[in-house]
């Protein structure tokens, strides 16, 4: 069965970056400094930097569960914004070998690139982003991939199936908190249900099935007179 997975590393304090900078150099902004220091243990990953083309990385957990999660991976939704900045890092040979549906407010033809990969702009909104490729996955997984506004939206909206979190043991202090504007109101909030954690001295990382917003309630603190 194919599942909408949403995928972020976080810093201990919830954080997925810096403070938003629209710097012309990227990596020497606070933000970027902030997503490099939460992004370390994939960026150290064997796994990861074989997909990227790199050389080196560690053969660890860490690289085993990057592997594992991203060979679910059939399609994938991205926001413009990352979509444009990794246009240039990324290559001729983007590391999705799949389809890549981008939302976007702003035309742009359909980029194919080497590898498998390719960028279609979707310019009617998230939920029909995460529509096609859903029906391009051809039954794996379809990974909300970022940026952090997207995974956001998506929570918001109810289309994340499943939210798998990874936690560097790092507080930033400021910057771009992941777990806000969830579109849960006063009153409600988003039940999870934790189904793996695998801990590592780099990184938590977490695992849990979404569930549908729900109204809160006042338990009886021992007392037998609340809510059941």
């Amino acid at each position: 069965m194919t599942l909408v997975t949403a995928e972020m590393s976080i810093s201990l304090d919830g954080y997925f970056a810096g403070p938003r900078s629209d710097e012309t150099d990227w990596t020497k902004s606070p933000e970027a400094l902030g997503f490099f220091r939460i992004t370390r243990w994939v960026v150290n990953a064997q796994s990861w930097r074989e997909r990227m083309g790199y050389a080196g990385g560690e053969q660890s957990v860490n690289s085993d569960l990057a592997a594992e999660l991203t060979a679910r991976n059939g399609a994938y939704v991205m926001g413009r914004r990352m979509a444009d900045g990794g246009e240039g890092p990324w290559g001729e040979e983007p590391p999705f070998h799949g389809p890549v549906f981008v939302v976007t407010h702003r035309e742009r033809e359909t980029r194919h690139c080497q590898g498998g990969t390719s960028f279609t702009y979707v310019t009617d909104g998230l939920e029909s982003a995460i529509a096609q490729a859903r029906e391009a996955a051809n039954g794996k997984n379809v990974l909300i991939s970022g940026g952090g506004t997207t995974v956001q939206q998506a929570i918001a909206a109810g289309q994340v199936d499943e939210l798998v979190l990874h936690i560097a043991p790092v507080l930033l202090g400021e910057g771009q908190r992941l777990l806000d504007n969830l579109g849960v109101s006063t009153g409600h909030g988003r039940e999870l249900t934790p189904e793996r954690v695998v801990h590592t001295q780099d990184v938590t990382h977490l695992v849990y099935r979404v569930g549908k917003a729900a109204s809160l309630f006042l338990d009886d603190r021992g007392s037998g007179d609340g809510e059941a």
